[in-house]
């Protein structure tokens, strides 16, 4: 492999894991510092250069002071979502999402990395398994179908600089079964390679943990931290990382691995939660309740005499997201904290304006 790329096993840093080319790139994008001028210089677009850009609908200001920098910036991008990552973008390490596991036990489809043009960074492959009982019978080595999983990953990570495990259901009585699939995968691949995991955010010691971060971290070079999803789609309305509970999940991080495997996750999305929604399965007595409280007296039937309703209802609508202020604002306290290493899911999701205030040391 060529010295481009750091060893799995091996820490440098990050600014001699990338080209001069790469380097120049990404410096170009985050030069020139912000100053006093910045908030008559903040654009009202996404993408100013694009005579098409969406406007921004909201009211913002600048950020002041300096980028945030550190030894190594990852990034997430979609397979089939190339376009969205630009080399000037400031990412040591990009991992493509994703190859996963079918369900007869096969990795039956790689992405291929070639698509991403004039990146000299390393690129990762990210394995996904979306389904608790087929993790199962992944991890359990009784199974048989362990041994064949190992081997395909083993063969898929040969273009890529290093591979990412990424499964999010491991069942409970499987924990001692993943970190020995995490071991014989890193084995597996040689230590050329980079061998890293996503894992859920934690605050604080749970028993019986499946993803606890002391037990995995011998297994991996690096350790995502999916600080993201404190709130979710069925949780109440709330940030998706909160600056308070991301603190909590880093400090608690920072005592549970050594220092150079902590890469802590940062979201680009948001979520949007109503105040009630009427969609549902109701028997005909709760039917009936609905249309005499919406003043409904007549129903439409089709063909097959299946009566129908339709009326109008009034929700409220609340969202939170990330954008350059709030997610620079995270960036900062996890760069106070002595973390070396940010991780952003997923490109293209973003506000475009953030990449110029993250740099590389």
């Amino acid at each position: 492999m060529s010295e481009l790329f750091a060893a799995g096993k091996k820490d440098v840093s990050t600014t001699s894991t990338i080209d001069t080319a790469n380097t120049q790139s990404a410096d170009a994008a985050t030069a020139a510092t912000p100053d006093s001028d910045a908030v008559e210089d903040w654009p009202s677009s996404l993408e100013p250069e694009d005579s098409g850009a969406q406007k921004i609908a909201y009211r913002r200001e600048a950020p002041s002071g300096e980028p945030a920098k550190f030894h190594e910036v990852w990034a997430y991008v979609i397979d089939g979502r190339e376009q969205d990552f630009t080399e000037n973008m400031p990412v040591t390490d990009l991992c493509i999402f994703s190859a996963s596991v079918n369900i007869y036990g096969e990795i039956n489809y790689i992405p291929d990395p070639s698509r991403i043009k004039n990146y000299k960074g390393r690129k990762h492959l990210v394995v996904t398994c979306d389904s608790r009982a087929l993790t199962h019978f992944v991890l359990d080595p009784s199974y048989g179908v362990r041994k064949s999983v190992v081997a395909q990953l083993a063969k898929a990570a040969r273009k890529y600089d290093g591979l990412q495990i990424d499964f999010e259901l491991v069942p409970l009585r499987d924990a001692k079964n993943f970190r020995t699939f995490l071991s014989e995968v890193r084995a597996r691949i040689g230590k050329e390679k980079w061998f890293s995991v996503a894992l859920p955010a934690r605050v604080r010691d749970i028993a019986d943990d499946v993803y606890n971060y002391k037990l995995i971290a011998p297994c991996v070079d690096r350790i995502i931290i999916m600080a993201y999803d404190e709130h979710w789609g069925g949780s109440k309305p709330g940030p998706v990382a909160g600056y308070d509970w991301c603190e909590k999940v880093v400090d608690y991080a920072a005592t549970t691995m050594p220092a150079k495997k902590l890469v802590m996750g940062l979201p680009f999305y948001g979520r949007t939660w109503l105040n009630e929604s009427p969609a549902g399965a109701y028997r005909f007595e709760s039917i009936n309740t609905i249309l005499n409280d919406n003043n409904i007296h007549s129903v439409t039937r089709d063909e097959g005499q299946i009566p129908s309703f339709t009326y109008n209802t009034l929700v409220t609508v609340t969202g939170y997201f990330d954008d350059t202020q709030s997610l620079l604002y995270r960036s900062r306290m996890y760069e106070s904290k002595n973390v070396q290493r940010v991780a952003f899911w997923r490109v293209g999701q973003e506000d475009s304006t953030f990449w110029k205030w993250i740099q590389l040391k």
